[in-house]
This record gives structure tokens, sequence and C-alpha cells, in this order.
């Protein structure tokens, strides 16, 4: 009889990467993430008791939870697959508690790329549950508890809703910090001087001001300029110095989380949630078609600091490189990374799976954002192993009296790692500097002075702010993009475009949280909370050690926060417009609702005047539209139907309201008939304005689809195909895991 083996992942969408490697002995199951968790009603941490944090099983996971108990009941051996990271070891810790794995059945294996060797490998060496990973995780959701269930009620004063946590309140401070920096700024003027020179030869070259004879000065205002200009303009000068250097440029590590998030938001204009989606997507799998076998991993895991690669995977970019540009693009010696400061290295960086997957051959089967962000890491991780650009460069000074100017020049004579792949900040762009010799008469033909002002420092986009957060050691590179969508969504920042600007809101409660809790948002404390996270990781430092550390002088801001917000009164801030309420004259404000911003009258409830704000931002006058009479009768009272707007979008309502309350929906057929009972499937909307699609029979017939019907029929089971809000065509049958395979897919 053949062994039963179950293997536990955290996503259903890598079962069927990881079955076709396993076969038929192994049984793929997913947990769906976490199974228990602190509760959300109450603290869930027993200070008194150590900490103590309890448990309970997550709500709506019930089916679940029974399901995997009967499954880990009738196998003979468990394997916890979980993500690599913390997080997926907490995971499995969980699991094994939940149903009750005993430890000799409980095997952990960890997956840092979807390819056959490499689940073969893991599921044949196995290992226990890392209790040391286990805690740090624990540590962190405990003092992320502390933290946010203990400070988040003191914000309610201001709104309801607001919370504080321990990074994304240190991210708020930056930001406000970067804002009051620009506003606190100072412009200072200065000046440039470039000078056109013609050589014996009659070529010209441009020179820059550098100083008087060598030393470097300042040209503060226009009287230094324009004596310069007097002093050089028409006069002849000497080539006093002469110097050529071939200089090389190095190709850049290969991505980890960060780095991978700041360069997919500099070069693609992606955020980072989006990158971590995509990366994540990449990851567990894409389904290349039959001929190029079918669903495969094509990245390593995306959450990782380690700028290692494997010696397998180094060779064949290597062989790679020789194939495609030549012996001479390999490097002598193979170029290794180190990160600085300490890393998880548990996984190797990010980098494709097989780097004959090139983009453009597997283009077809990739939305357009997973080619794109494949796109920049095949090319980044191949570069980062391929041989130096190499430049000749000149660099000339040259003296007209007591004034000294340079020019230099830069010509690419080896393109090296820039044939396959360039950063946001390279700059190739070839100057070409006359030929010229040391003592060689010039004469100055044109001298001209600028003006300039320096600049503020510039505002944080997604990716300088993730950048920011790295180099001063706040968070962990796979928080990030949570801790960036939070403080938006809580309307701590707002983004316009790229840039990231705190709101009033934003100020208001990092005012508070620097005059309350200093520690809590210093860069310091939180870099060093990280490093202790770290340390009980790597089994240097117990759990219970930093919790009491942490807690210590955590409690004794809290009371004294407490006793201090309990006696003021806090307002949120109120933006006042231009636009005057014609009901009272009052300059009208803006408010939050349910459906994002309006402008109200600040005399309500007095005055309940109140305007709309367009999706750009701009307040517009409400108007009132006459609604459209569709030319039938009211079923209950006679009077004519018009079509009206609602709050989830046009229906058909009596003109007689509030009268008469008649309403019906306004039927769109998607002109696919329903596979249950012949009739037409409609776009209809739920109580809480989420649309789905339903049969036009409804509630004869149950037929209920959250996506659009493509009207075709799955190849493998004969269920409608429906279009996922990602482009994508799957089949509406959840069992059946078929895709259609398309360009635009």
């Amino acid at each position: 009889m053949s062994k039963k083996n179950l293997v536990i992942i955290e996503s259903p969408y890598k079962e069927q990467t990881i079955k076709k490697y396993l076969g038929s002995n192994y049984k793929i199951v997913a947990s769906m993430g976490h199974l228990r968790d602190l509760p959300k009603s109450r603290l869930g941490v027993d200070v008194e008791h150590d900490f103590r944090p309890e448990y309970i099983n997550i709500r709506g996971k019930g089916d679940l939870i029974k399901k995997l108990k009967k499954e880990a009941e009738e196998a003979d051996a468990i394997f916890f697959a979980t993500d690599p990271d913390r997080e997926g070891e907490a995971i499995s810790w969980h699991l094994a508690s939940v149903l009750s794995v005993p430890q000799d059945k409980a095997r952990r294996v960890c997956f840092n790329e979807l390819t056959k060797n490499a689940i073969k490998s893991s599921i044949k060496e196995p290992r226990p549950i890392d209790m040391d990973l286990v805690n740090s995780q624990q540590t962190r959701r405990i003092i992320d508890r502390l933290v946010g269930y203990n400070l988040s009620p003191l914000l309610w004063k201001i709104r309801s809703g607001l919370s504080a946590g321990r990074v994304q309140s240190v991210a708020t401070r930056i930001i406000v910090e970067r804002e009051n920096e620009i506003n606190a700024f100072v412009p200072v003027e200065y000046w440039t001087v470039d000078a056109e020179f013609r050589t014996k030869n009659g070529q010209m070259l441009t020179a820059h001001h550098v100083g008087k004879s060598g030393d470097k000065d300042e040209i503060i205002n226009s009287e230094q300029s324009d004596g310069i200009c007097a002093d050089v303009d028409g006069r002849d000068a000497v080539v006093t110095s002469v110097k050529k250097n071939i200089r090389q440029k190095y190709p850049q590590a290969p991505f980890t989380t960060s780095t991978l998030q700041q360069e997919a938001s500099k070069k693609l204009g992606m955020r980072t949630n989006r990158t971590m989606q995509v990366a994540q997507e990449l990851y567990e799998g894409i389904d290349l078609g039959h001929q190029n076998g079918g669903v495969q991993g094509l990245i390593t895991y995306m959450r990782t600091d380690s700028l290692r690669i494997s010696d397998e995977a180094a060779s064949n970019a290597e062989k790679y490189i020789e194939k495609t540009y030549g012996e001479e693009y390999v490097p002598p010696a193979r170029r290794t990374y180190k990160a600085k400061g300490k890393v998880q290295d548990a996984h190797e960086a990010i980098r494709p799976t097989d780097v004959e997957h090139s983009p453009d051959a597997i283009k077809d089967y990739l939305t357009p954002d997973q080619y794109r962000l494949y796109r920049l890491i095949w090319n980044r991780f191949v570069s980062c192993l391929m041989a130096p650009a190499e430049y000749d460069t000149t660099t000339v000074d040259i003296e007209c009296g007591k004034h000294c100017f340079r020019a230099t020049g830069s010509v690419m004579i080896f393109r090296g790692f820039l044939a396959e792949y360039e950063s946001s900040d390279d700059d190739d762009r070839n100057t070409f500097i006359p030929s010229l010799s040391t003592g060689e008469r010039v004469t100055c033909c044109k001298i001209t002075g600028e003006q300039h002002f320096t600049e503020p420092p510039a505002r944080f986009t997604e990716g300088s702010l993730v950048k920011f957060l790295e180099e001063k050691g706040i968070g962990r590179p796979s928080t990030y993009a949570t801790t960036v969508s939070t403080i938006i969504d809580r309307g701590y920042v707002t983004q316009d475009g790229k840039i990231l600007k705190p709101t009033e809101l934003g100020k208001l409660t990092n005012d508070i949280m620097t005059a309350n809790f200093p520690d809590i948002i210093d860069y310091t404390f939180t870099a060093n909370l990280e490093e202790g996270l770290d340390d009980i990781a790597g089994g240097t430092r117990d759990m219970l050690d930093l919790l009491k550390n942490f807690y210590a002088d955590f409690e004794k801001e809290l009371r004294k926060a407490q006793d201090k917000l309990n006696s003021e009164k806090i307002s949120a801030p109120v933006v006042e417009t231009d636009i005057i309420c014609e009901k009272c004259g009052a300059k009208m404000v803006i408010r939050q609702g349910k459906r994002g911003k309006f402008a109200a009258c600040p005399n309500y409830p007095v005055c309940k005047n109140t305007k709309s704000i367009d999706q750009n931002g701009n307040i517009v006058e409400n108007e009132k539209k006459e609604p459209e009479h569709i030319g039938e009768k009211c079923e209950k009272c006679g009077a004519e139907l018009v079509k009206r707007v609602g709050r989830y979008g046009e229906f058909i309502a009596c003109s007689n309201y509030p009268t008469c309350d008649y309403t019906r929906e306004i039927v769109r057929s998607t002109g696919v008939n329903c596979p249950l009972c012949g009739g037409q499937i409609i776009s209809r909307f739920s109580k809480k304005g989420s649309q789905y699609y339903g049969c036009s029979n409804y509630p004869s017939c149950s037929l209920m689809l959250w996506d659009r019907p493509t009207g075709e029929k799955c190849p493998d089971c004969g269920s409608l195909l429906i279009m996922k809000k990602s482009g994508k065509v799957v089949c509406s049958n959840k069992e059946c895991r078929y895709k259609k395979v398309g360009k635009n897919d």
C-alpha cells in the first residue's frame, strides 16, 4: 500500500506547480494563510504572566480546519511547506498546534523556488519547526499588538478608526518631517560660469569655471559672475593639464525585496504593494503552455534581503551571457555580492528560476505587469554577472589669467553589462573632448554666467521612502508595501502622482505621537528593536527579555500620555475652502465621508449644506439633474417611472418618490445564457454595492458569479469561463485549474 503524504502550503495558487513535481503519493492542501491569531476584540496578551499570547482560531476558518484535520489524521507523513520566512515558520507552528500534529509527524520544508529540483530536494530533507524563527515572529506580533491596542484609542479622540503602529507611525513621521524641511527651506543664490574655447584646429570646447588658479570657490551673486566674464571674454588661455584614464562602471547587485520595490517604482511607476503582488504571482507559478512545461514558478522567493546567488544559477547565467554576447562579457572571476549589516541569508537574492526563460520568449503567457516586472528581475540578474562597462575619460584644465576652467569627457569603449540592463540612475551619453596637449593655447570666444537657487529636499516617493526605511533599519522589507498602503488608507498621507505628502490629519497625529511617545517613533529605537527581533531569530536573545525591556518604558509613556490627553480636547484638523455656503454665508470646509471627501458647511447641524468633490479633488457645485423618463408607468401607483443614480449606480424608480417607494434594477444582459436554466446572465449589485452576475430567473435559479462570464465553455470540465479583473480568463469551477493562455491574459 502506497504511503500517503500530506503537504500543507499557504496559497492555493502554488498547488498545481508543486503537485506536478511530487506525484500522486502527495496530497497538496492550502491553509489560506494563518488559521489562528490574537483576538480582534481584546488585547489578547497576558502582560502579567510573561506576555502570554491568547491565540484563537480565526472566524470563518472552521470548515477549513475540519478539512485539514481530517487530511492530517489520514496522512502517514505531514510536511509543512508554508512560505520560507518568519511569518511562514509561525504559520507552520500554528498549523501543527491546531491540527494536533505530534512532533514526530511534523516536518518543515521550505521552497526558495518552485522548481522540480528545489521541491524534491526539500521534501527529501525536512527539518523540525524552527522555534527561534517562531518566537521572533511572536515577539513582533505581541509588540505590535501592545502598541496598536493601547495607542489607537488615544487617537480616536481625533477621529474614530484612526490607528497607531510601530512602523506606520515612524513612516508618517518621516514624511511629515520632510514636509517641514521643505516649508522651512530658504533658497540660497549661486551662479555658474561656462566658457567656450576654440582650439588652434578650430574645434570648440565647453569648460566650467572651477575657481581661481585651481582653488574651488563659490560664485554667489551676479557681480562676481560678471567680473569673471569680463576677465576672460575674448582672451587667450592655456591648457595646464590633460589627464586620460579608463574608467570602469560595475553592475548593480541582484534584487532584494527593498531594491526591487525601489527600482520598480522608479522604472515602472509601480506601487510597492502592486510590485509584491505581481512578484508573488511570478513566484507561485505561471502556466507557460504544455510545450514549455506547463505551470512553473518563474522567480525565487521574493521576500529576502540576501544577495547570495547559487553556484548553479550563476553558472547557467554565465553560459547564457557567453552564448549571447561573447566570452569577453563574462568576467574572469565570478562576481559575488555581500549585503550590509545583518541579513536573513536562508534564501537567495530575487532571480529567475531558469535563465533560459527569457522575458520575450514567454511574454505571451504573462500579463503586462507580470512581463514588465519579470523582465526587470531577469535583466538585473543576468547583468549582475557580466563584465563592467568601460569608458575612455579625459579631464582638461584651462587657465585664463587667475581663473581656472575644467572640461570632462567620457566615451564608452565597451558596453559590458549595459548591453543587458540600465538602471534608472544610469547616464551613458558620450561627451567628446578635442585632442589637446599641455601648454597648448586656446581662445575664449564665449562666456556666460547663469543664476541658480538651491532647492529644498525632494518629497518622498514610495521607492525613496522604502530606501530611507531600509537605510535606517526601520521595519522589514517584506512589510514596507503594507506600511505605505496603511498610512495612505488611514488618511495620514496622500499620494499626488508618485509624490507622498502628509495630510493635516497626519501632521496632527504625528504631533501627538512625537509629544507623548518619542521612543515609539524614534528611528534608532525602532531600528534597535528590529535588531532585537533578528537576535531572537538567530537564537542569541531571549523572547521574554526583549518584551520586558520594551514594555517597562512603554508602560511609563502610556500612563503619562493617557493622563495628559484625557485632560485635553483635541479636534481633527479642518481644511477651509474658498467656497461660500449660499445658505448661511460661512466658508465651507473639507469633510471625510464613507464615500470620500466632500465640502460641508462648518455650521452643521444648524446648516446641512454640502457640495461634492470630483475625482481630481476639485470642489464642484452639486448639480440637480432632471430625472430621465423611460416611458413606463409605475406598477404600484401609475406615475411615470424615471432613471435615477444611486449609491451603486443607475436604477429605475417611481417619480412619485417618496410617496411611492417602487424601484427596480436596470437589467444589463451579458449576452450569455445561464447554463443551469437557459435564462440570461445579467449584471447585478449586492446590497453592499458589489457587482456580480446572476440569472434573470432569480430566485428560481440561483446562479451567481463574481466575475463576468465570457460565453465560452472550459475545454477541461465544460463550465463557464470567466474574466477576472486582472484580465485573465479562467474556469468558473473552483475545482478546475484551467487558465486560458493568450497575449493579453
